[in-house]
């Protein structure tokens, strides 16, 4: 994909470099600073800032389902005024994920229009991806964090004195079961539409889609007898999955060839989706626009770049996930 080498920004295919005997694999992320309520260090022991109002950003994009789950736990911890946020174009284009408008990115660094501005800020000699979401701190002017799993336990809980907030979405009895289940859903689902979309072979093609659609099958009989992913309580186990399922019938169906079933053939899974959409605050991180819009411009998957104009959804369509015990998106 296109990439920074030695701090220089380098053009090329989205994902190329990502590429290997014709099967996707992600590169790790770079960079894994944690935030504290007190600046002490993180879980095991990992570099730690202080939480502040007002000194740190999310640079995001609404096609991203990794930004976007930034957004879900920025909004779910009311976080809108503590931490800014800058949302870049929809199409990853020649230059990476690009700003419509000039951002500023505080007094050190000033004004970006380019995603890797910021990681060639960060790290002068930077080489890799340049990925969104990043969570960035103004007053030093360098990335924070740009792993969105570490992201979101950030938001759950460093800003808590700030705000009063203490929803909290990773309990500590529950995270063995989140742990098994974001795993999972990881590996075959977040991850598998990917494998799909980005397969250059028959087989890796085949082996994704057959992964990813064995656990939208298990998730759906899951989502039977359980209200939410971990049991009766919301965690970001859901958090997780949703963001991945609200992309499924406008993009990664068509645009990434995971097409053996829609998720509106899902019953339990399309109105688990509905359920989470229609929270207050939720709906406001997802543009289907620009998820069409950005996955159907990657011009190697879709040559002409034709957006479709389906599929048709409904997402206010009442749900009927009361009929389970849960303690919905306010669980504490």
């Amino acid at each position: 994909m296109p990439q920074l080498v030695d701090g220089k920004w380098e053009k090329g295919d989205v994902a190329a470099s990502e590429m290997k005997g014709g099967a996707f694999h992600r590169e790790p992320t770079s960079f894994r600073t944690w935030i504290t309520a007190d600046g002490l260090p993180g879980p095991e022991g990992q570099p730690a800032l202080p939480a502040e109002a007002g000194r740190y950003q999310l640079f995001v994009a609404y096609i991203c389902p990794w930004a976007s789950r930034t957004l879900m736990m920025r909004n779910l911890k009311g976080l809108q005024d503590i931490i800014s946020v800058s949302v870049s174009e929809p199409e990853l284009g020649e230059n990476g994920w690009t700003y419509a408008e000039p951002q500023d990115a505080g007094p050190r660094v000033g004004r970006i229009r380019y995603q890797h501005e910021l990681y060639s800020a960060s790290d002068p000699h930077y080489t890799g991806k340049v990925s969104v979401p990043v969570l960035w701190d103004r007053k030093e002017g360098r990335t924070v964090n740009n792993e969105s799993a570490d992201i979101i336990r950030i938001l759950n809980t460093a800003f808590n004195h700030l705000t009063g907030n203490t929803l909290d979405f990773y309990p500590q009895v529950l995270r063995p079961e989140i742990d098994r289940w974001n795993a999972l859903i990881y590996d075959t689902v977040n991850n598998g539409v990917y494998r799909a979309g980005f397969a250059k072979t028959q087989g890796a093609y085949e082996d994704a889609v057959s992964g990813l659609f064995e656990t939208l099958d298990r998730l759906e009989a899951h989502l039977g007898t359980s209200r939410y992913i971990a049991g009766s309580r919301f965690t970001e186990a859901d958090i997780r999955l949703f963001v991945t399922l609200i992309r499924f019938d406008p993009a990664y169906h068509g645009a990434f060839k995971c097409n053996l079933r829609r998720i509106a053939d899902y019953p339990n899974l399309s109105s688990y989706m509905r359920e989470i959409y229609q929270w207050p605050g939720i709906r406001e991180t997802v543009r289907i626009d620009h998820i069409k819009r950005g996955y159907y411009s990657i011009t190697h998957i879709n040559p002409t770049r034709i957006v479709p104009l389906g599929p048709l959804q409904d997402l206010d369509q009442p749900h009927d996930r009361a009929r389970l015990a849960g303690q919905g998106a306010h669980a504490r």
